[in-house]
């Protein structure tokens, strides 16, 4: 697991505009893309890119179960909003909010997953260690399926949402199993809420308590965090001027400052 710990939120998309055009470069052409607060630094720096991506495929985590794609809190409308109305691809997916048989749309996506091996993955973390809209208890196997959406998870949300009561309280989530086939995983954390479960990402055990720290047994991720989101573990890196030239993903294992 390699662990970038940058000045900010600004300097973590710009890392992870890096990581992007490594796939890139390398020919990745499915991305598991995100959403949320967290990512939109990472898609404001691929919007403003050279990169181009009308000969791949991207496929979403989850989206909120009752939520129309043009609703403006619906993530396929994020989506749009963040990266696709610049940034196009050959095909994009995203679960169907308004599928009347949530367990058939549930099995179509898996079958989205099957037909596309994603080869970067993208994530964030909730504070409860979420990871996609897979809550605490997930199993580490899980596929495709609806979620009732914890307490912490809602309250989290509101803040896109004109009043607490909208915020929807399920989804449909791509499954830990799916997440962990991804070739390799992206995970950006910024913010001192985020630290807790940080920590028990990295340094805790593996367990379905904190969704995330299966992630320790994936052969290739690489975690981008600010000071703050980085404060609680045991060997932080403090963040750095490091130059460009500085900035390399061959360490295997430990820590990069940026």
């Amino acid at each position: 697991m390699q662990i970038i710990v940058v000045k900010d939120q600004q300097a973590g998309g710009k890392a992870a505009l890096k990581v992007f055009a490594a796939a890139k470069a390398r020919g990745v052409k499915v991305f598991g893309l995100a959403t949320g607060g967290t990512p939109e630094t990472t898609y404001a720096e691929l919007v403003a890119s050279d990169l181009d991506f009308t000969d791949s495929i991207s496929i979403n985590l989850d989206e909120y179960v009752g939520l129309a794609a043009d609703h403006p809190q619906s993530y396929a409308y994020y989506m749009h909003h963040h990266l696709f109305f610049a940034k196009p691809f050959a095909a994009s997916y995203l679960p169907n909010g308004l599928a009347t048989d949530p367990a058939a749309e549930c099995a179509r996506y898996d079958q989205v997953l099957a037909d596309h091996h994603v080869g970067l993955q993208l994530l964030g973390i909730g504070r409860n260690g979420h990871i996609g809209f897979n809550e605490p208890g997930s199993p580490f196997d899980g596929t495709t399926h609806e979620v009732a959406l914890t307490p912490s998870t809602i309250a989290a949300n509101a803040r896109f949402f004109a009043r607490p009561a909208d915020v929807p309280k399920r989804a449909l989530s791509m499954g830990i199993g799916a997440i962990m086939q991804a070739d390799q995983i992206l995970l950006e954390a910024y913010g001192s809420d985020k630290a807790a479960a940080i920590q028990a990402m990295i340094e805790g055990p593996v367990t379905t308590a904190v969704p995330a720290s299966v992630l320790q047994q994936h052969p290739n991720v690489i975690v981008i965090l600010d000071q703050a989101a980085a404060a609680k573990l045991s060997a932080a890196v403090p963040a750095s001027a490091l130059g460009e030239s500085d900035f390399n993903f061959g360490t295997k294992r430990g820590k990069i400052r940026l």
